[in-house]
């Protein structure tokens, strides 16, 4: 079930535009900034949407990534 879930949300990212990706990483960043707050502050009930915060950001990272690098490139 997590895995369907993480291939949704993959299948989701891939479909967005360069501006909507660069739109939902801005989010996302502002999101784990008010989570880290709430942390710090004792506010923060759910504390795994920490790591799940980052790891989403991880992805929309490395999505755009593979669209700089252009296929066949081998240099890194």
């Amino acid at each position: 079930m997590a895995d369907e879930k993480h291939r949704t949300k993959l299948e989701r990212l891939r479909g967005l535009s360069d501006q909507e990706l660069t739109d939902e990483l801005r989010k996302q960043r502002e999101r784990l900034f008010n989570l880290r707050r709430e942390n710090v502050t004792r506010q923060l009930e759910n504390t795994a949407s920490l790591p799940a915060t980052k790891k989403e950001i991880a992805r929309i990272l490395t999505l755009m990534r593979e669209r700089a690098v252009p296929v066949g490139d081998d240099r890194v």
